[in-house]
């Protein structure tokens, strides 16, 4: 009995995942949209449907992000200023030094008046 092998060539799933990611999709369709993000059922009085494990998680991953985001932003605009105040001491620091500078005496004082 003779077996045969079928050769399995990954280009097509390849080429598929190029293409999804090439129009900004993401890799795998399953992981957004609306069957994947909308309720399984919804209640015939209007309740609101308890959220499913994985959208659990996506909502916990995304406020994670967004606590993230706000935490990095808070700290840029820390640096800002304080890039800002530094800049601002150098420059009140090189006007002390020009107003502290050593002044002519003498008949040079009375020339100028």
């Amino acid at each position: 009995m003779k077996h045969f092998s079928r050769p399995i060539y990954c280009t097509t799933v390849v080429n598929t995942k190029e293409w999804r990611v090439s129009r900004g999709l993401p890799i795998n369709k399953n992981a957004e949209g609306i069957l994947t993000d909308g309720p399984d059922y919804t209640f015939l009085d209007g309740r609101p449907t308890p959220l499913l494990q994985k959208q659990k998680l996506r909502m916990l991953k995304q406020r994670d992000f967004a606590s993230k985001i706000v935490e990095l932003n808070s700290e840029l605009e820390f640096a800002k200023t304080r890039h800002q105040k530094m800049l601002q001491a150098k420059e009140e620091e090189r006007e002390a030094i020009l107003r502290n500078r050593l002044k002519p005496k003498g008949r040079a004082l009375l020339d100028k008046k």
